[in-house]
């Protein structure tokens, strides 16, 4: 595991480089520190989930740069279009129906301005989940987030340390898919 400051330009192109070789990256988010990954590159997924220690049935949620992205991700009906923009950039993830296939998927379109960066620069969507193991907390305290990884076999291979984030939970989830809005987490 690498850990580097959140300091330079350098620190956006260290970034792109590791997602783009299919590798982890931990970030500072808007909400918690996230734990990303290329969302079209299977290893990389895989790698994500081992990475948490995350069940394969559980799919992770999507880091996406825009409403454009989301559209071609999955299908966004006029009304959800309208909810979408009120809420993004924003703490909310939404769970569609993914476009072209079985099943649904969760996106969110980050607020925060390195995020929005890292999205605009990879060119791709992001597996985007919280930097935590599996069934333990998620936080906003970096050493936290270190101790947590600590000494398991498989962890992150980059870790951008922002220092301690403003206190925050992990982001809302709203299920779009139903005749009605669901919440699924506060």
């Amino acid at each position: 595991m690498e850990r580097v400051a959140m300091s330079s330009r350098k620190t956006l192109e260290l970034a792109l480089r590791f997602l783009h070789e299919g590798k982890t990256v931990v970030v500072p988010t808007d909400t918690v520190y996230g734990l990303l990954a290329d969302a079209t590159n299977p290893e990389a997924i895989e790698r994500a989930y081992l990475v948490k220690g995350r069940e394969k049935g559980k799919p992770f949620p999507v880091f996406i740069k825009d409403i454009a992205e989301a559209k071609k991700n999955a299908e966004v009906s006029p009304k959800q279009e309208e909810q979408l923009k009120k809420a993004w950039p924003g703490k909310i993830t939404f769970v569609l129906k993914r476009k072209d296939s079985e099943g649904t998927i969760g996106l969110r379109v980050p607020g925060h301005p390195f995020l929005a960066e890292l999205l605009e620069k990879a060119g791709v969507p992001l597996v985007g989940t919280s930097a935590n193991v599996s069934g333990l907390p998620a936080s906003t305290n970096i050493k936290e987030v270190l101790e947590q990884f600590k000494g398991r076999a498989e962890q992150p291979d980059l870790v951008l340390d922002a220092g301690n984030l403003p206190l925050s939970r992990p982001s809302r989830i709203v299920d779009l898919t139903g005749a009605e809005p669901r919440v699924l987490r506060v």
